[in-house]
């Protein structure tokens, strides 16, 4: 089974699930970078550098191999790249996986507004009657295809797979014994992101008395006006504030925080930061619209969602956190579970070896709809993609309640 993985750059949770790969068919496996990172991604810590991985090359480096890849693999899996790199194959009608985050970031009157709704339409609607799938990384990326009528039946959840740290489940929690609750947000600050929300959550939970210390982490445009705030309402006895910092020391600092804050809207396609957390048993608290969030989180099982925008919620169970060690500690267990059995790396590259030899040994290749493959995963990564639109996420994580 020759598997090959074509996208513009690897990034640090690709990184994982390609290692996963080439564990399991070796020489067969192979990673094709089609362009060079930028130096804002560079400045993030994020390596550029795959020249020493056995299964990796440019694309550029070697056209006739990289062709010869592409081509003559079995499966393909096609990230953000131009669609350039794989139109031949598409055209013979070989077995691809097309990998995307969602279209419409800003909400899907985009789709009009950028005049992008028909030549989308045109890109992906053209293959229904072929073998190729969508990996949809995020939980809203379903519902902006089937917006353009495109992978009809053929959508299957998928994601990022930061590295997975395998923890002692019985000892987690020895990490969290603070003398009151240690409360984290980290990442750039972006508008859309809204650290804002944080300071908010800090001063309600400060005027109602609730003992609590929270760690801001991150560069930003909000961080000056993050800072101000702080100062404003008086919070810099109870609010940290660090800059940037790798993404090592963020996982040691989940390590030892009890909860963990996800507050971005919808333009945030993913949010690894979430697998991160909930690999280290924080009790996340997280916005409905960030794309992780539905594929990750139940409700009340494994964390707490709440209604994007809507700080009192938010501000509300994070103070029932704070009041309750039994259940930020029930919740974080729960949600190191979810990482450690199924959203995982690993796991994503059994289940995409799997599928692939089912559809290449059984004869199954000629692009029909997940429902009529049978053994397709019912959760989790590679099992169907439910449509679900933004404004239905937060009803969703309840439903499965």
């Amino acid at each position: 089974m020759r598997i090959t993985f074509i996208t513009n750059y690897m990034t640090p949770h690709q990184r994982p699930f390609c290692e996963a790969m080439y564990a399991l068919i070796k020489e067969d496996f192979h990673f094709i970078s089609t362009t060079i990172m930028e130096n804002e991604r560079k400045d993030m810590g994020w390596s550029s550098d795959i020249k020493d991985l056995p299964y990796a090359s440019f694309y550029d480096d070697d056209y006739d191999v990289s062709e010869s890849y592409v081509m003559d693999c079995d499966a393909l899996i096609c990230g953000g790249t131009h669609s350039m790199y794989i139109s031949k194959r598409l055209e013979a009608g070989k077995l691809t996986f097309r990998y995307y985050e969602r279209l419409y970031k800003k909400g899907r009157m985009q789709a009009y507004l950028s005049g992008s709704f028909f030549k989308n339409k045109k890109e992906h609607g053209a293959v229904k009657h072929l073998p190729v799938y969508l990996l949809c990384a995020g939980a809203y990326v379903a519902s902006d295809f089937d917006l353009i009528g495109a992978y009809k039946g053929k959508m299957l959840r998928y994601g990022y797979f930061p590295e997975f740290i395998k923890k002692d489940p019985g000892k987690i929690m020895e990490h969290k014994d603070n003398e009151v609750p240690e409360i984290l947000w980290s990442g750039r600050q972006l508008d859309w992101k809204h650290p804002g929300a944080a300071v908010f959550v800090a001063e309600h939970l400060k005027e109602k008395g609730i003992p609590f210390h929270m760690t801001i982490v991150g560069d930003g445009e909000c961080r000056e006006n993050i800072g101000l705030a702080v100062e404003e309402k008086n919070l810099h006895e109870y609010v940290t504030l660090k800059g940037f910092e790798k993404s090592s020391d963020i996982r040691e600092r989940m390590d030892h925080a009890d909860i963990y804050l996800m507050t971005s809207d919808m333009q945030e396609g993913w949010g690894a930061v979430v697998n991160e957390a909930m690999n280290a048993g924080c009790a996340v608290v997280a916005s409905h619209e960030a794309g992780s969030v539905p594929y990750l989180i139940e409700h009340g099982i494994n964390g707490l969602v709440y209604r994007s925008g809507n700080l009192q919620e938010l501000s509300l169970y994070v103070a029932k956190l704070c009041n309750d060690k039994r259940l930020r500690r029930r919740l974080g267990l729960a949600a190191y579970e979810t990482i450690r059995s199924e959203w995982n790396a690993e796991a994503a590259a059994g289940r995409f070896v799997r599928l692939c030899e089912k559809l290449c040994s059984e004869g199954m290749n000629d692009g029909r709809m997940l429902s009529q493959i049978e053994g397709i995963e019912k959760t989790g990564p590679l099992s169907a993609a439910p449509v679900i639109k933004t404004s239905e996420g937060y009803d969703h994580v309840r439903s499965r309640v």
